[in-house]
């Protein structure tokens, strides 16, 4: 799924689609646009233009108004493998990511959902996997906050209470939106901290390792085009030596989910 890194580079596509009239909608996927019926999502956006593009963690959202008036906030969320394709009026690239070649012939239903605006562009939800999720009024009042903002102080109350082992928590939404597996195994890699350590265990020192090593991770994942791009996530796999310092990397689950670390430095 993607992390906050990638969500960011999706926000900013939005942002090239920013106040230009929504002349048509493609909302026909009852799956991706659900609980809403083809057409309701048509409804209340032709005719509108979207205004702002937000972001807390990896929930994405843009406000919308027509004739001045606020209208709804058009929540956007990537799934697996989902993205933004935004193109002008001839249909040249405006904005996203650059094409991936295909194994088989493109499909028109691989765009789940799509904007028309009045002077000819689109802005598409390109997704294989059909994983994606449009909606109006998404829920973002149970997310903790966003992981890229979250002051020393607030992270430390937020990551070093309870029991659970600190990578559960890092995972944790609600306690801090953005983080998911890849990059919950780089800040803990970075930090030296071992993904199993019990959070209410961690003194504030080693608290704020962490909370330093998530703005490094982050600043340069967003820089260089996403969490795979992080020091210790090609050596995420078998007989891997961590990049460090050499010992062999270790695996197992913690909190639900795989997870690798440096047998030496975080053991």
């Amino acid at each position: 799924m993607p992390e906050l890194p990638e969500v960011e580079s999706a926000r900013k596509v939005l942002e090239g689609a920013l106040d230009r009239e929504i002349a048509a909608v493609d909302d026909g996927d009852d799956w991706v646009c659900r609980p809403h019926r083809p057409g309701d999502i048509a409804r209340a956006l032709v005719g509108a233009r979207l205004t702002a593009a937000h972001r807390r963690g990896k929930t994405m959202w843009c406000e919308t108004a027509r004739d001045g008036e606020p209208g709804p906030r058009l929540g956007i969320h990537l799934g697996m493998g989902g993205r933004l394709v935004l193109t002008d009026a001839d249909g040249v690239r405006a904005g996203g990511e650059p094409d991936r070649p295909d194994r088989g012939p493109r499909k028109p239903e691989w765009d789940r959902f799509t904007l028309r605006f009045a002077d000819g562009g689109q802005l598409r939800l390109f997704d294989k996997r059909r994983l994606g999720r449009v909606r109006l009024e998404p829920e973002v009042d149970a997310l903790g906050p966003d992981a890229e903002e979250v002051s020393r102080a607030e992270f430390r109350t937020r990551i070093g209470r309870g029991k659970a082992p600190v990578k559960a928590r890092l995972l944790d939404q609600s306690v801090l939106a953005g983080v998911g597996n890849l990059l919950a195994d780089e800040i803990l890699w970075q930090a030296a901290v071992a993904p199993s350590a019990r959070s209410d265990e961690l003194d504030a020192a080693t608290l704020d390792r962490l909370h330093r090593a998530l703005r490094r991770a982050l600043r340069a994942a967003i820089a260089n085009g996403g969490v795979h791009t992080g020091e210790v996530i090609p050596f995420r796999h078998a007989d891997a030596a961590c990049p460090r310092c050499g010992a062999p990397m270790a695996h197992g689950t913690v909190g639900g989910r795989s997870t690798w670390w440096c047998s030496a430095e975080q053991g």
